[in-house]
């Protein structure tokens, strides 16, 4: 195997898993929130990261692109969200699927701090300053693709409970071929059009949250 793959895996592992489980986990804990048990009740609403993965999309299919576009992306296991049993079905759709990406930009923020203390401490040893630009990548990345506003992905539901109720009916009716959009995007480089600039504007707004850091310990 590739040692160079070998690395990146070592360097990655942990925050991508610690990235999807959260991701996961935040979906069915505000699902709850707003009256649906349905992931609870399917034991989702854990930190557990075996509960959410998904052999081919986590494992498969990320090594697969990486090792032939050195692009990377994956999916877990989709957290199970009866929407008719919220509260506000309509409303609260948004507040769920908003869910795992603010998780994404909260654990981004939490990596970024760790960069910041490592160089703050004079930590010498290059694996955890990898490992904490790895997880603020890792984050950075999932909070951006899942705000792309193509159901069944965050973004997509968002943009259905927005939507007035026609428009909306109409605009999920894509969820079923929203996977192969996707792919399409991908294959034909236009995801990078969404992707890299959501990910820059995240990154901009995470540095300047954590600016009175930087400059204290600077």
């Amino acid at each position: 195997m590739d040692p160079e793959l070998i690395r990146n895996i070592a360097v990655y592992a942990l925050p991508v898993l610690f990235a999807i489980t959260l991701h996961e986990a935040a979906h069915a804990y505000v699902a709850r929130y707003f009256g649906d048990n349905t992931a609870y009740a399917a034991g989702r609403m854990t930190l557990n990261p075996l509960v959410h993965i998904d052999v081919f999309g986590t494992i498969v299919i990320p090594i697969a692109l990486y090792l032939t576009t050195g692009f990377v992306f994956g999916y877990a296991k989709p957290v199970p969200v009866d929407f008719a049993r919220l509260r506000n079905p309509k409303r609260d759709m948004a507040w769920v699927a908003l869910a795992g990406p603010a998780a994404n930009f909260i654990m981004a923020f939490l990596w970024l701090v760790l960069a910041v203390l490592l160089v703050a401490f004079g930590v010498n040893e290059a694996f955890p300053h990898k490992v904490a630009q790895a997880g603020l990548i890792a984050n950075l990345l999932m909070f951006a693709f899942n705000l792309l506003p193509i159901p069944p992905l965050d973004g997509g539901r968002v943009l259905t409970s927005l939507l007035p109720n026609t428009l909306a009916y109409k605009f999920a009716r894509i969820e079923p071929y929203g996977f192969f959009i996707v792919l399409g995007l991908l294959f034909f480089n236009l995801l990078a059009f969404w992707v890299m600039p959501v990910m820059g504007l995240g990154r901009m707004l995470l540095q300047l949250i954590a600016s009175p850091l930087t400059l204290l310990l600077g």
